[in-house]
């Protein structure tokens, strides 16, 4: 995905990159029903907590093949987008045979960063399990090095998120 004329030049480092004027922001969640298997619990039925993380990327996932972006497709195209920092936190626990929905909404898009809220609850909104946030970078798969800027393609997808 990057220019063959820089292929020589390094990247900076996630620190150096500096804010671009596209941001895009959405009020809208794409939900993403789950349900708590036997194993995704512990012994006591209580749905353990890595499971959570899983139910959000998968969530992610979907949301973005939604609007036409197929993540096989993206690594296929030499695009990864990594998680770079994430932030749980459990507000009462999901129990074996419960079932919950999982919301997902990009928040802001800056520069190659994209930031993603979620909130796991009951279907019927009345109990919230699990609210979290991570960022996501865009990652040139076969160098390890951080884009510069998002393939235009996916760019352009990512906006339909915020109308």
């Amino acid at each position: 995905m990057s220019d063959n004329s820089q292929s020589s030049a390094q990247l900076p480092p996630t620190s150096a990159i500096q804010s671009h004027s596209l941001t895009a922001t959405t009020e809208h969640w794409f939900e993403y029903p789950v349900r708590a298997h036997p194993h995704h619990s512990d012994y006591a039925g209580v749905v353990w907590h890595g499971n959570y993380i899983t139910w959000m990327e998968e969530a992610r996932v979907e949301c973005l093949r939604s609007i036409g972006i197929e993540y096989a497709e993206l690594v296929a195209m030499g695009c990864e987008l990594p998680v770079v920092d994430l932030s749980v936190r459990y507000h009462r626990p999901l129990r074996m045979g419960q079932t919950a929905i999982v919301k997902t909404r990009m928040t802001d898009m800056d520069g190659v960063r994209i930031y993603w809220d979620y909130q796991i609850q009951s279907p019927d909104s009345k109990e919230l399990y699990v609210t979290g946030r991570v960022t996501l970078v865009a990652v040139d798969r076969e160098k390890g090095k951080i884009l510069r800027q998002l393939p235009s393609a996916v760019k352009d997808a990512l906006v339909k998120l915020s109308l």
